[in-house]
């Protein structure tokens, strides 16, 4: 009996004992999913970091090195950039509202003064003035009618009056003569009055119907077509997108300048009729002649730039309307020695050095490269460059202490540089 107690007795101890062999499976999980998360955490942590730090470029100026050969007769005082404008365009419209007939411009098409760019539909302008000559023909047939009468009226007072001078008629017999007489001279006047009247009807109907022809009203290049035949066309605006306001946009070549915004701190290095060099983006080896016209007296708070006009001195087809361009200010005046005719120069702001090596960083596609040239002589604000520098690439101006090579950065807006 005893020995049956202690093995019931030890089957309860087994039952209430705890099995911790099944908790560890859990907690070895729970482990490897906090492990897990951590680690995305920090992925994601660092993702944003990188992201971050990638969008907040440095923005940075850049100038052009030139070479010295070429830069030994003008020096550069100031680089800018802008666009090429035109002072002479215009959207051409009819001066009436109709339905467009003929469209006879396509972009790139030349045309001069007074061409013939479309036609609108004229039906309703030439019954117009065939209404208008029907009215003057009219009323020139009555007045040869009332100029007979006159005629004749004029023979019958005469006759009545001799009559009556003979005391052959009664008086009132020569007043009725002379009344036939003046009515018709006044029937004459407003006849001829309304001739008048029908000649300036048939002037404006003629107006109306060459107002349906649209002409070029200066020569040029059109440059956009606005309308297609078929669509109504009006001087203003009628709402809602059915109703075009132009038949195409024309420019003159010939007035073609250029406009750059100059940052004002520098804009006293620029003064009218000083020569400059006009390079666009898309020849960077061209330089085209041009002068300073007019520096315009106002400035843009958001921008500390102050707009200057830049005449050009050649005319080439090359050149175009809202080219992007880059401008040189020559100094008239240069005072540089004959003597730097080898390597190329920058402005001596785009120079680090380091000990006594000089260091620039090159601009391309978006990054920075570190280069180390060999220093030549500093001239008027530019510092020749020996070695290291090719003629055309782009150095930064002023570059910042942090900035090192390989890193991306961002050109500043378009100013002074």
């Amino acid at each position: 009996m005893l020995e049956e107690r202690n093995v019931e007795k030890s089957a309860l101890l087994k039952q209430l004992r705890i099995d911790r062999s099944d908790t560890r499976a859990p907690r070895s999980r729970a482990r490897w999913f906090m492990l897990v998360g951590c680690a995305l955490l920090v992925l994601v942590g660092g993702l944003l970091w990188f992201s971050l730090t990638r969008l907040e470029l440095p923005t940075v100026r850049t100038a052009v090195a030139r070479a010295a050969s070429q830069e030994s007769s003008t020096g550069s005082v100031l680089d800018a950039s802008g666009y090429v404008t035109a002072r002479r365009q215009a959207t051409v419209s009819a001066k009436i509202t109709g339905k467009v007939a003929e469209v006879l411009i396509e972009e790139g098409m030349r045309v001069k003064e007074g061409d013939v760019l479309a036609r609108l539909d004229d039906t309703e302008a030439k019954a117009q003035l065939a209404l208008a000559k029907a009215q003057l023909t009219a009323a020139r047939a009555q007045i040869v009618e009332i100029r007979a009468q006159l005629v004749q009226a004029e023979r019958d007072y005469a006759r009545q009056r001799g009559l009556a001078d003979r005391q052959l008629i009664s008086t009132q017999a020569l007043e009725a003569a002379l009344t036939q007489r003046d009515m018709l001279r006044a029937r004459l006047a407003s006849t001829e009055e309304q001739i008048r009247v029908a000649q300036e009807s048939v002037v404006v109907a003629q107006v109306q119907l060459d107002n349906t022809v649209v002409r070029a009203p200066f020569s040029g290049v059109v440059v956009a077509k606005a309308a297609q035949p078929g669509e109504m066309i009006s001087p203003i605006s009628a709402g809602g997108g059915f109703t075009r306001t132009g038949i195409g946009t024309i420019v003159d070549m010939d007035s073609l300048e250029i406009q750059v915004d100059v940052n004002e701190a520098f804009i006293n290095r620029v003064k009218p009729d000083q020569p400059v060099e006009a390079m666009l983006n898309a020849y960077p080896a061209w330089k085209i002649p041009g002068e300073v016209i007019a520096i315009i007296p106002t400035a843009d708070r958001s921008k500390a730039t102050v707009k200057v006009r830049i005449a050009i001195k050649l005319r080439d087809p090359r050149i175009v309307p809202d080219m992007g361009v880059r401008v040189a200010f020559l100094d008239p005046q240069p005072a540089r020695p004959a003597q730097l005719t080898s390597g190329v120069l920058v402005p001596a702001e785009a120079v680090r050095t380091d000990g006594a090596i000089g260091v620039v960083f090159v601009y391309a596609d978006g990054k920075v490269e570190r280069r180390s040239v060999t220093l030549g002589q500093t001239v008027g604000g530019l510092q020749q460059v020996q070695s290291g520098l090719r003629d055309g690439e782009r150095v930064v101006l002023s570059p910042p202490e942090s900035l090192e090579d390989g890193h991306a950065v961002k050109l500043a807006a378009h100013g002074a540089s």
